[in-house]
Protein backbone atom coordinates (compact mmCIF):
# COMPACT_ATOMS: atom_id res chain seq x y z
CA UNK A 1 0.00 0.00 0.00
CA UNK A 2 1.19 3.19 -0.69
CA UNK A 3 2.17 5.68 2.20
CA UNK A 4 -0.41 6.18 4.90
CA UNK A 5 0.09 10.16 4.34
CA UNK A 6 -0.95 9.88 0.46
CA UNK A 7 -3.70 7.20 0.99
CA UNK A 8 -7.60 7.07 0.72
CA UNK A 9 -9.18 5.50 3.18
CA UNK A 10 -13.54 5.11 4.02
CA UNK A 11 -14.47 3.56 7.51
CA UNK A 12 -18.31 2.48 7.47
CA UNK A 13 -20.34 3.59 10.64
CA UNK A 14 -17.42 6.36 11.84
CA UNK A 15 -19.48 8.68 13.97
CA UNK A 16 -19.55 6.58 17.28
CA UNK A 17 -17.75 3.43 18.73
CA UNK A 18 -14.57 1.61 17.22
CA UNK A 19 -15.35 3.30 14.01
CA UNK A 20 -15.30 6.73 15.23
CA UNK A 21 -12.15 5.69 16.89
CA UNK A 22 -10.58 3.87 14.06
CA UNK A 23 -10.87 6.75 11.90
CA UNK A 24 -9.28 9.19 14.67
CA UNK A 25 -6.32 7.05 14.30
CA UNK A 26 -6.21 6.94 10.51
CA UNK A 27 -6.61 10.58 10.68
CA UNK A 28 -3.93 11.12 12.83
CA UNK A 29 -1.76 9.37 10.78
CA UNK A 30 -2.37 11.91 7.81
CA UNK A 31 -4.62 9.70 5.69
CA UNK A 32 -7.39 11.21 3.71
CA UNK A 33 -10.38 9.39 5.67
CA UNK A 34 -14.45 9.02 4.49
CA UNK A 35 -16.58 9.28 7.48
CA UNK A 36 -19.46 7.66 7.03
CA UNK A 37 -22.64 7.66 8.97
CA UNK A 38 -26.60 7.54 8.05
CA UNK A 39 -27.50 11.34 9.00
CA UNK A 40 -25.68 14.46 7.64
CA UNK A 41 -25.95 15.80 10.99
CA UNK A 42 -24.10 13.29 12.54
CA UNK A 43 -21.41 13.01 10.01
CA UNK A 44 -21.18 16.53 10.28
CA UNK A 45 -20.62 16.48 14.17
CA UNK A 46 -17.97 13.47 13.72
CA UNK A 47 -15.86 15.21 10.86
CA UNK A 48 -15.40 18.63 13.15
CA UNK A 49 -14.69 16.38 15.91
CA UNK A 50 -11.87 14.30 14.32
CA UNK A 51 -10.61 17.62 12.81
CA UNK A 52 -10.25 19.23 15.62
CA UNK A 53 -8.41 17.04 17.20
CA UNK A 54 -6.37 15.70 14.38
CA UNK A 55 -5.89 19.04 12.56
CA UNK A 56 -6.32 16.68 9.44
CA UNK A 57 -8.14 18.87 6.68
CA UNK A 58 -8.20 15.90 4.64
CA UNK A 59 -11.20 14.68 5.38
CA UNK A 60 -14.86 13.66 3.85
CA UNK A 61 -18.03 12.26 4.22
CA UNK A 62 -20.28 9.39 2.88
CA UNK A 63 -23.82 9.60 4.02
CA UNK A 64 -26.47 6.69 3.45
CA UNK A 65 -28.30 4.46 5.36
CA UNK A 66 -26.60 0.69 5.43
CA UNK A 67 -30.26 -0.88 5.94
CA UNK A 68 -31.37 0.21 2.37
CA UNK A 69 -29.43 -1.43 -0.71
CA UNK A 70 -30.29 1.63 -3.06
CA UNK A 71 -28.55 3.81 -0.29
CA UNK A 72 -25.67 1.69 -0.75
CA UNK A 73 -25.17 1.61 -4.22
CA UNK A 74 -25.15 5.41 -3.84
CA UNK A 75 -22.72 5.30 -1.39
CA UNK A 76 -20.66 3.98 -3.67
CA UNK A 77 -21.29 6.59 -6.14
CA UNK A 78 -20.49 9.25 -3.45
CA UNK A 79 -17.16 7.61 -3.31
CA UNK A 80 -16.33 7.39 -7.30
CA UNK A 81 -18.06 10.57 -7.76
CA UNK A 82 -15.54 12.56 -5.58
CA UNK A 83 -12.01 10.24 -5.33
CA UNK A 84 -10.08 8.71 -8.18
CA UNK A 85 -8.79 5.85 -5.56
CA UNK A 86 -9.49 4.09 -2.55
CA UNK A 87 -6.42 2.11 -1.11
CA UNK A 88 -8.41 1.04 2.20
CA UNK A 89 -12.20 -0.24 2.77
CA UNK A 90 -12.80 -0.65 6.44
CA UNK A 91 -16.14 -2.50 6.70
CA UNK A 92 -16.96 -1.37 10.63
CA UNK A 93 -20.38 -0.76 10.76
CA UNK A 94 -22.74 -3.11 12.47
CA UNK A 95 -25.95 -3.38 14.33
CA UNK A 96 -28.12 -5.91 16.98
CA UNK A 97 -31.44 -5.88 17.14
CA UNK A 98 -33.68 -7.15 19.87
CA UNK A 99 -36.47 -8.20 18.08
CA UNK A 100 -37.01 -9.47 13.92
CA UNK A 101 -37.11 -5.98 11.80
CA UNK A 102 -37.12 -6.03 7.85
CA UNK A 103 -35.37 -3.56 5.66
CA UNK A 104 -37.22 -1.90 2.81
CA UNK A 105 -35.97 -4.36 0.61
CA UNK A 106 -37.65 -6.96 2.51
CA UNK A 107 -34.76 -9.03 4.63
CA UNK A 108 -33.91 -9.39 7.99
CA UNK A 109 -32.09 -6.26 9.55
CA UNK A 110 -28.84 -7.72 11.28
CA UNK A 111 -27.95 -9.54 8.41
CA UNK A 112 -28.76 -7.02 5.75
CA UNK A 113 -26.56 -4.10 7.70
CA UNK A 114 -23.77 -6.30 8.84
CA UNK A 115 -23.51 -8.75 6.04
CA UNK A 116 -25.40 -7.58 2.75
CA UNK A 117 -24.37 -3.79 3.10
CA UNK A 118 -20.69 -4.66 2.98
CA UNK A 119 -21.03 -7.25 0.30
CA UNK A 120 -22.45 -4.42 -2.02
CA UNK A 121 -20.23 -1.73 -0.76
CA UNK A 122 -17.53 -4.05 -1.59
CA UNK A 123 -18.60 -5.11 -4.64
CA UNK A 124 -19.12 -1.84 -6.35
CA UNK A 125 -15.98 -0.17 -4.99
CA UNK A 126 -13.64 -3.07 -6.38
CA UNK A 127 -12.63 -1.27 -9.82
CA UNK A 128 -11.51 1.19 -7.37
CA UNK A 129 -10.06 -1.13 -5.02
CA UNK A 130 -8.31 -2.37 -7.97
CA UNK A 131 -7.07 0.51 -9.67
CA UNK A 132 -5.71 1.93 -6.45
CA UNK A 133 -3.45 -1.46 -5.73
CA UNK A 134 -2.01 -2.72 -3.48
CA UNK A 135 -4.80 -1.82 -1.81
CA UNK A 136 -6.91 -3.43 1.30
CA UNK A 137 -10.65 -4.46 2.33
CA UNK A 138 -10.95 -5.04 6.16
CA UNK A 139 -14.25 -6.30 7.99
CA UNK A 140 -15.08 -6.24 11.59
CA UNK A 141 -16.04 -9.81 12.21
CA UNK A 142 -16.65 -11.13 15.74
CA UNK A 143 -15.59 -14.36 17.98
CA UNK A 144 -19.47 -14.21 18.38
CA UNK A 145 -19.53 -16.36 14.85
CA UNK A 146 -18.21 -19.19 16.30
CA UNK A 147 -21.44 -21.02 16.71
CA UNK A 148 -22.69 -19.87 14.03
CA UNK A 149 -24.03 -21.65 10.62
CA UNK A 150 -25.68 -20.18 7.98
CA UNK A 151 -29.53 -21.31 7.58
CA UNK A 152 -29.28 -20.98 3.37
CA UNK A 153 -33.32 -22.14 3.47
CA UNK A 154 -33.87 -19.16 5.76
CA UNK A 155 -31.38 -16.57 5.82
CA UNK A 156 -33.90 -13.74 6.69
CA UNK A 157 -34.73 -16.26 10.16
CA UNK A 158 -38.34 -16.44 9.54
CA UNK A 159 -38.26 -18.85 12.00
CA UNK A 160 -36.76 -19.19 15.28
CA UNK A 161 -35.44 -15.27 15.49
CA UNK A 162 -33.50 -14.57 18.30
CA UNK A 163 -30.94 -11.28 19.11
CA UNK A 164 -27.97 -13.74 19.52
CA UNK A 165 -28.55 -16.09 16.69
CA UNK A 166 -28.84 -13.36 14.12
CA UNK A 167 -26.16 -11.31 15.35
CA UNK A 168 -23.73 -14.70 15.13
CA UNK A 169 -25.20 -15.41 11.86
CA UNK A 170 -24.25 -12.32 10.25
CA UNK A 171 -20.64 -12.60 12.12
CA UNK A 172 -19.99 -15.66 10.24
CA UNK A 173 -21.19 -14.25 6.97
CA UNK A 174 -18.29 -11.71 7.08
CA UNK A 175 -15.76 -14.46 7.27
CA UNK A 176 -17.29 -16.46 4.45
CA UNK A 177 -17.04 -13.43 2.56
CA UNK A 178 -14.02 -12.51 3.70
CA UNK A 179 -12.44 -15.62 2.71
CA UNK A 180 -14.41 -15.93 -0.88
CA UNK A 181 -13.53 -12.12 -1.51
CA UNK A 182 -10.13 -13.00 -1.09
CA UNK A 183 -9.84 -15.75 -3.11
CA UNK A 184 -11.59 -13.97 -6.11
CA UNK A 185 -8.93 -11.16 -5.53
CA UNK A 186 -6.34 -13.34 -5.88
CA UNK A 187 -3.34 -12.15 -8.42
CA UNK A 188 -5.24 -8.21 -8.37
CA UNK A 189 -2.91 -7.17 -5.16
CA UNK A 190 -6.14 -6.11 -3.58
CA UNK A 191 -6.15 -8.21 0.11
CA UNK A 192 -9.12 -9.06 2.10
CA UNK A 193 -9.10 -9.70 6.02
CA UNK A 194 -11.32 -10.42 8.87
CA UNK A 195 -11.02 -9.55 12.94
CA UNK A 196 -12.54 -9.65 15.62
CA UNK A 197 -11.92 -6.01 17.36
CA UNK A 198 -12.66 -7.55 21.39
CA UNK A 199 -15.32 -6.86 23.29
CA UNK A 200 -15.77 -3.28 23.11
CA UNK A 201 -18.10 -1.45 25.09
CA UNK A 202 -20.08 0.55 22.49
CA UNK A 203 -23.62 1.06 21.86
CA UNK A 204 -23.67 -2.03 19.63
CA UNK A 205 -22.68 -4.21 23.26
CA UNK A 206 -25.02 -2.25 25.26
CA UNK A 207 -27.79 -2.61 23.42
CA UNK A 208 -27.53 -5.84 22.96
CA UNK A 209 -25.29 -7.55 25.24
CA UNK A 210 -26.14 -5.34 28.58
CA UNK A 211 -22.74 -3.43 28.57
CA UNK A 212 -19.36 -3.77 30.32
CA UNK A 213 -16.19 -4.61 27.28
CA UNK A 214 -13.04 -2.76 27.14
CA UNK A 215 -12.55 0.91 25.56
CA UNK A 216 -12.96 1.95 21.98
CA UNK A 217 -9.38 2.80 22.08
CA UNK A 218 -8.27 -0.96 22.40
CA UNK A 219 -11.22 -1.81 19.64
CA UNK A 220 -9.32 0.20 17.25
CA UNK A 221 -6.02 -1.53 17.33
CA UNK A 222 -6.28 -4.56 14.62
CA UNK A 223 -8.10 -2.55 12.11
CA UNK A 224 -5.83 0.40 12.53
CA UNK A 225 -3.26 -2.79 12.56
CA UNK A 226 -4.05 -4.20 9.22
CA UNK A 227 -4.94 -0.81 7.45
CA UNK A 228 -1.65 0.69 7.69
CA UNK A 229 0.88 -1.76 9.00
CA UNK A 230 3.84 -2.82 6.53
CA UNK A 231 3.95 -6.69 8.17
CA UNK A 232 0.33 -7.60 6.67
CA UNK A 233 1.30 -6.06 3.08
CA UNK A 234 0.01 -9.21 0.97
CA UNK A 235 -1.73 -11.19 3.50
CA UNK A 236 -4.87 -12.25 2.57
CA UNK A 237 -7.94 -14.16 3.61
CA UNK A 238 -6.89 -14.37 7.05
CA UNK A 239 -9.09 -13.71 10.45
CA UNK A 240 -7.17 -11.61 13.31
CA UNK A 241 -7.33 -10.86 16.76
CA UNK A 242 -5.02 -8.27 19.17
CA UNK A 243 -3.31 -7.95 15.74
CA UNK A 244 -2.56 -11.91 15.21
CA UNK A 245 -3.41 -13.91 12.81
CA UNK A 246 -5.96 -16.63 14.63
CA UNK A 247 -8.09 -19.54 13.84
CA UNK A 248 -12.03 -19.31 12.94
CA UNK A 249 -14.75 -21.45 13.01
CA UNK A 250 -14.54 -24.49 11.03
CA UNK A 251 -17.77 -23.68 10.08
CA UNK A 252 -16.32 -19.81 8.40
CA UNK A 253 -13.65 -22.53 6.41
CA UNK A 254 -16.26 -24.31 4.45
CA UNK A 255 -15.26 -23.51 0.98
CA UNK A 256 -18.98 -24.39 0.09
CA UNK A 257 -20.30 -22.58 2.15
CA UNK A 258 -18.62 -19.52 1.01
CA UNK A 259 -19.43 -20.26 -2.48
CA UNK A 260 -23.16 -20.87 -1.71
CA UNK A 261 -23.20 -17.57 0.39
CA UNK A 262 -21.33 -15.08 -2.02
CA UNK A 263 -23.80 -16.39 -4.79
CA UNK A 264 -26.98 -16.16 -2.77
CA UNK A 265 -25.59 -12.73 -1.59
CA UNK A 266 -25.19 -11.37 -5.16
CA UNK A 267 -29.05 -12.20 -5.58
CA UNK A 268 -30.28 -10.70 -2.55
CA UNK A 269 -28.33 -7.53 -3.42
CA UNK A 270 -29.36 -7.67 -7.58
CA UNK A 271 -25.74 -8.21 -8.47
CA UNK A 272 -25.83 -11.26 -10.17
Amino acid sequence: MRRVEEAVMLVTGSTDGIGKETTMRLAGMGATVLVHGRSHERGEKALEEIREVTGNEKLGLVVGDLASLDQVRDMAEQVKGRHDRLDVLVNNAGVVSEKRVETEDGYELTFAVNHLAPFLLTNLLLDLLKGSAPSRVITVSSVAHGGAGIDFDDPNLERGYTMNRAYAQSKLANLLFTYELARRLEGTSVTANALHPGVIGTKLLETGFGGGGSSVDSGAETPVYLATSEEVEGVSGKYFRNKKEAESSASSRDEEAQRQLWELSERMCGLS
